[in-house]
């Protein structure tokens, strides 16, 4: 089964950056889509980033277009999700998921339909705050 462990989590001061990063172990990333969701107190969690199996296809929820970036490097099993510019509202916990299959080679799972992916992390924490 495929195993992902997030990191790179932290407080940063607003206007900051952090880059956080889905190592995957079990299987090689070449077959799956991944995204980035996250969650903060109170709130439904929320998917931030999307990146397709061959890393051609890319998606984001508004509130964090041109200041995440989502990418995937399939040689070290592993994705990364770039955050500048971050503000108190992107406070959260987050995780990534792995969507599997062929479906998803050249385009993106859905943020709302969480039944499309196979595999998800437990989360690291990103505190944004002064």
């Amino acid at each position: 089964q495929l195993q992902l462990v997030e990191s790179g989590g932290g407080l940063v001061q607003p206007g900051g950056s952090l880059r956080l990063s889905c190592a995957a172990s079990g299987f090689s990333l070449d077959h799956y889509a991944l995204a980035w969701f996250r969650q903060s107190p109170g709130k439904w969690r929320e998917g931030v980033a999307s990146i397709s199996a061959r890393g051609v296809s890319t998606d984001y929820v508004d509130s964090v277009k041109g200041r995440f970036t989502i990418s995937k490097d399939n040689a070290e099993n592993t994705v990364y999700l770039q955050m500048d510019s971050l503000g108190p509202e992107d406070t959260a916990v987050y995780c990534c998921a792995a969507a599997y299959g062929s479906s998803w080679y050249y385009q993106t799972p859905t943020f709302t339909d969480e039944s499309e992916y196979d595999s998800w992390g437990r989360g690291t924490q990103v505190t944004v705050a002064s």
